[in-house]
């Protein structure tokens, strides 16, 4: 009765045994001995999807090959013994880290989902910050105290604001435009500047207004009315955003925990 039951449980336990191998075996190819799973091709096709490519057989087929050669070319290196020298070793080491920080951020993401109320009340914040008006502006970006003087004093005797950005601006992004910016809301520049374009009225110039970028003077040329997207258009980048800076904390805790010599 003994024996039977040591037989009896041995062969349960190599019938279960054979039963996961077959399930893990499950190869799209062998190569030299060594099986590439299926599951291997199915998730290069997943990513290939997602990039918008159909599934196909031709798709699976290319994908297959491709798996087939890498795995020639990686047995081919193994065999050379690059995988032992250090630069090589050190690579590895750090494309595994850097699959498994990947893991780490899907992850957390997955767990800790953004709220519905933690969405809507960044919704209302931004609507406060960026106010139901759009502003026109040109500027003109000099270096100096000193510059910005100088180009005031020009306008003021009448030069023709454009021209005298294209002629003393600094920046290369509306140099050309004559200082033209297009339409934005203040709360979308360095504080110094967004504060100086509230107190602007149409068609007026500010005094010279330092950034840490260097010395403005502002035109506004326009105001109109701002529509703020409503709720359901902006979330996906409200959550996206969100959840970045939920996952940059989490590392800054775990950076702060952590003991670094």
């Amino acid at each position: 009765m003994l024996k039977f039951s040591k037989f009896a449980l041995l062969s349960a336990l190599l019938a279960i045994a054979a039963s996961a191998q077959a399930a893990d075996d499950k190869s799209a190819a062998l190569v030299n001995g060594v099986s590439i799973p299926q599951a291997r091709v199915d998730m290069r096709v997943k990513a290939a999807m997602q990039q918008g490519q159909p599934d196909s057989p031709d798709l699976r087929k290319a994908v297959r090959d491709d798996l087939i050669n890498l795995e020639v070319i990686t047995q081919a290196a193994a065999k050379n013994g690059l995988d032992k020298q250090p630069e090589i070793a050190m690579q590895l080491e750090l494309a595994r880290q850097s699959v498994l920080a990947g893991a780490f951020v899907q992850d957390y993401a997955k767990n800790h989902p953004i709220g519905e109320d933690v969405l809507k009340q960044e919704y209302e914040a931004l609507k406060k910050r960026v106010g139901n008006k759009e502003y026109k502006l040109s500027h003109i970006l000099v270096d100096t105290e000193d510059e910005a003087k100088k180009v005031a004093a020009e306008l003021k005797k009448g030069a023709k604001f454009g021209k005298v950005a294209k002629s003393n601006t600094k920046d290369p992004g509306s140099k050309d435009n004559g200082g033209d910016l297009g339409w934005a809301v203040p709360s979308n520049f360095v504080q110094p500047f967004g504060e100086a374009v509230l107190k602007l009225s149409k068609g007026q110039v500010s005094a010279p207004v330092q950034t840490q970028y260097g010395w403005h003077i502002i035109k506004l040329e326009d105001t109109r009315e701002l529509k703020v997207p409503p709720y359901e258009e902006v979330k996906p980048n409200l959550e996206k955003r969100l959840q970045q800076q939920a996952i940059q904390k989490n590392i800054e805790e775990l950076r702060a925990k952590a003991k670094v010599e």
